[in-house]
């Protein structure tokens, strides 16, 4: 067990930490962005091949709505942001409905897009480097004995690329991925992973950058329930976190005796 300090002052005591990886570990708005826009770019010419172009203008717009993407900057509630691949999946074949397609038509259409993109775009992890602070803490956790773990709407494989890139895989005990069912935003993965970590949710600490990660934490009883800010251009809206920081450094352990 060991004590969290949040810049200075104890906020519990901890016998695990569960994070978000997206936004809370990794710095990934630029790769989310690139990924966007490649995935633009085949929806457009897969649109231009099969509706010779009509409301493309539109279509465009939408997309950029649906995804949160705000300008050069991405929303850190929206749906790239958060949400798994297969959300994004259904969000686009939502949007080509909105543009006349039928449910089978669009959902094709959409499965087409991200196959094509698949082929083309590959991902070692460097793209979304680690946020500057936080492997001094998996570190410390590391230090005392006190298990980390990822919980994550990334694949397993996505998960494990980040963490091998940034030689970190060896901070981090277990995950929870996009793989496993239930996928969070369920308080049911958050008990499926501590059950793996044979820990109680109340023992635990989460940090995570989405509001929904953070209402999923209370709902599942975590103990500690603390709000990352500082991994966008957006900062994010988190009402439901009891504490919240805006650099890795705000964040210390100081194991019990």
């Amino acid at each position: 067990m060991a004590t969290l300090l949040l810049r200075g002052q104890p906020i519990g005591s901890i016998q695990g930490v569960l994070f978000d990886k997206d936004g809370t570990l990794s710095h990934s708005e630029p790769h989310l962005l690139d990924l966007f826009e490649r995935r633009l770019t085949v929806i457009c010419d897969l649109w231009r091949e099969t509706k010779g172009g009509r409301y493309l203008s539109e279509l465009n717009i939408t997309l950029r709505q649906a995804f949160g993407i705000r300008d050069k900057a991405l929303h850190p509630g929206g749906t790239l942001a958060v949400a798994a691949r297969q959300d994004n999946l259904t969000s686009t074949a939502t949007v080509f409905c909105i543009f006349g397609c039928s449910w089978p038509e669009a959902l094709a259409l959409a499965e087409t897009c991200f196959q094509r993109i698949d082929q083309q775009f590959s991902d070692d992890g460097s793209s979304r480097p680690l946020l500057d602070g936080a492997k001094r803490f998996l570190e410390d956790l590391d230090k005392a004995a006190i298990p980390s773990a990822v919980i994550s709407n990334d694949t397993t494989k996505g998960i494990h690329t980040f963490l091998d890139h940034e030689n970190i895989s060896s901070l981090v005990v277990d995950c929870w991925s996009a793989d496993d069912q239930p996928r969070k935003p369920n308080p049911e993965a958050v008990h499926q992973l501590c059950k793996r970590l044979q820990l109680l949710p109340h023992q635990c600490a989460l940090i995570g950058d989405a509001e929904t990660d953070l209402q999923m934490a209370r709902d599942a009883g975590i103990g500690c329930v603390i709000g990352y800010l500082g991994g966008w251009e957006i900062r994010p809206d988190l009402p439901t976190a009891v504490h919240q920081f805006e650099h890795w450094n705000e964040l210390e352990l100081e194991a019990d005796p």
